[in-house]
């Protein structure tokens, strides 16, 4: 697995309820957040950076 790095979040005492009823079912908070957080983002994936053509400059011909 990748190396992991701890956040800190503070969350409301509601949720903090309904994480540990989650508890209850086997579920512990780190994973459950890991897993949504790995669902939601997978959703927005960046749009593509968009391709330049470099297109080469003409000599313009002065009329006379």
């Amino acid at each position: 697995m990748a190396n992991l790095v701890r956040i800190v979040i503070q969350l409301p005492e509601e949720l903090k309820h309904q994480l540990d009823a989650l508890k209850q079912q086997g579920y512990t908070a780190s994973g459950f957040i890991r897993a949504m957080l790995e669902r939601e983002l997978s959703k927005h994936t960046p749009a593509p950076s968009p391709v330049l053509q470099v297109v080469p400059h003409k000599k313009r011909i002065a009329r006379a």
